[in-house]
């Protein structure tokens, strides 16, 4: 029984665009994020009937269905994760991408990355569970989506950068709901974010967008507010994780505001089969 492990860095966005269309593929985001050295590790292998375990626990995950019916594969995936769920890191694109990097390998399909990541991104878009975390996770380092959809539409830059990051999370928010909300709004105030990032691609200007973005798309909660405001009192760089309630510092900006943040590092690799 052949047994393969793929590991997909978590990914925190700073701000975002929603772009819709008739095919899921097609269908993404633009904006800006991190992606992180704390991801989602995914073990698939052979199975009479196809099992989704994440961290121990059964669960329901059509993206990662999806993406096994999409490969005709029937497989047992265990997935593990140190990350929150719910709450802005990427976690079901990570496991989406994870089965469909780690399926092709243990089925022997011959896909190439392109062909495994829009299976995967289509299949997070049908689930309704984020619009450009696969595209992301897949690329690696602080990524830049200058155009929507999957690998064959999505132009992709980036910040050079390196940092330490901390993250504090409060509480779930429902992506699904959040982005049928006003969809109009965020664009708007997501197309205003990247301009500013483009413009200046830099950590502090990801920063600052970011910052501003969750206030101009009315999604900065009173307690995230807080934490922010905090960490800026201790000259420390913190923005609201999209769609979470999470707040994310550069460096030792959470640590310095009297929090007791998780830390990862910037994950500059991407998404791949592990050895």
């Amino acid at each position: 029984m052949t047994e393969v492990e793929a590991f997909v860095p978590g990914h925190i966005t700073g701000f975002f665009t929603i772009n819709r269309g008739d095919d899921p593929t097609k269908t993404g985001s633009r904006g800006a994020g991190l992606t992180l050295s704390d991801g989602v590790t995914v073990t698939v292998r052979p199975a009479e009937e196809t099992t989704v375990r994440l961290n121990d626990v059964p669960i329901e995950m059509a993206a990662v269905e999806t993406v096994l019916d999409t490969l005709q594969a029937t497989a047992r995936v265990d997935a593990e994760t140190p990350l929150p769920i719910g709450s802005g890191f990427g976690v079901s694109g990570g496991m989406a991408l994870g089965t469909a990097l780690a399926a092709n390998a243990a089925f022997d399909r011959r896909l190439s990355e392109n062909e495994l990541l829009t299976i995967a991104h289509g299949a997070e878009v049908q689930a309704g569970t984020g619009l450009g975390d696969v595209v992301a996770q897949a690329r690696g380092g602080i990524p830049i989506r200058l155009e929507p959809g999957g690998p064959q539409d999505n132009l992709l830059d980036g910040i050079p950068a390196r940092t330490r990051v901390e993250y504090h999370t409060l509480g779930e928010l429902p992506t699904a709901d959040v982005l049928e909300d006003d969809p109009d709004l965020l664009t708007q105030a997501g197309k205003r974010a990247l301009s500013r990032v483009v413009e200046e691609p830099t950590l502090s200007s990801f920063m600052r967008a970011s910052r501003q973005f969750a206030r101009e798309a009315e999604l900065l909660t009173t307690a995230v507010r807080d934490v922010i405001l905090d960490v800026n009192e201790a000259d420390g760089d913190a923005a609201m994780a999209m769609l979470g309630e999470t707040v994310f510092a550069l460096d030792t900006g959470l640590s310095d505001a009297g929090y007791d943040p998780t830390v990862c590092w910037v994950d500059h690799t991407g998404a791949a089969l592990t050895d």
